[in-house]
């Protein structure tokens, strides 16, 4: 399968690559500086540009099964702007030109999913996140709002408490006040989950809470 992946130098994002390519995957990265990617293979390409280079990211998606992408916003408090809500707009209308149908992506359970149930958790989390990181937040709903509001075949997984450290090899999947969902989760599962969806529609326009 040739994949297409976004936010590929980052933390979750160089874990995903480097799954993809273990599983025998032709990778094209879209990255800033290729520099900072960490992997060197035959199956592996760069496209470089920025997130509002419309015709770079046509380019990179162009003949891909799927996009992954690992693409978060920045937790700063005083960060201003929408960027990564702009670029994912721009991946959602090339994936639309290149008729690539598969979007795997990131959110946190900050933002909702129909299938939540109203719980505490469901009500204080975006609370917290917008008093928190109030641009952060307004970036994360935007671009799950691009994906989710398009005819994409998509999965969005809603993460809470990225850890660093060995894969304990055990998911928790599912929505809020219906299924057993904690925080934790190491970004090496955390990729591997990601990874996974390209063969598993049980998420399938879904964009379930996800951890160890």
């Amino acid at each position: 399968m040739k994949v297409t992946v976004f936010g590929a130098t980052g933390q979750i994002g160089r874990l995903v690559v480097g799954d993809l390519l273990a599983d025998d995957h032709d990778v094209t990265a879209y990255v800033r500086n290729p520099g900072k990617l960490g992997h060197s293979d035959p199956h592996l390409v760069t496209v470089t540009g920025e997130l509002s280079d419309e015709a770079r990211i046509q380019q990179a998606v162009r003949g891909s099964d799927a996009v992954i992408s690992a693409l978060g916003p920045l937790l700063r408090r005083g960060s201003t702007g929408t960027p990564v809500t702009d670029g994912t707009q721009n991946i959602v209308a090339a994936m639309q030109t290149e008729h690539v149908e598969r979007y795997i992506g990131l959110a946190t359970p900050s933002v909702p999913d129909e299938r939540d149930s109203p719980t505490l958790k469901a009500k204080v989390l975006p609370v917290v996140a917008g008093l928190l990181f109030p641009n952060a937040l307004n970036e994360l709903v935007g671009m799950t709002t691009a994906v989710t509001q398009s005819d994409l075949d998509w999965t969005i997984a809603r993460i809470t408490r990225p850890t660093s450290g060995r894969p304990k090899g055990t998911v928790r999947a599912g929505f809020l006040g219906r299924d057993k969902v904690g925080s934790v989760m190491s970004r090496a599962d955390i990729a591997a989950f990601l990874v996974a969806q390209l063969t598993d529609e049980t998420f399938s326009r879904a964009a379930p809470a996800i951890s160890n």
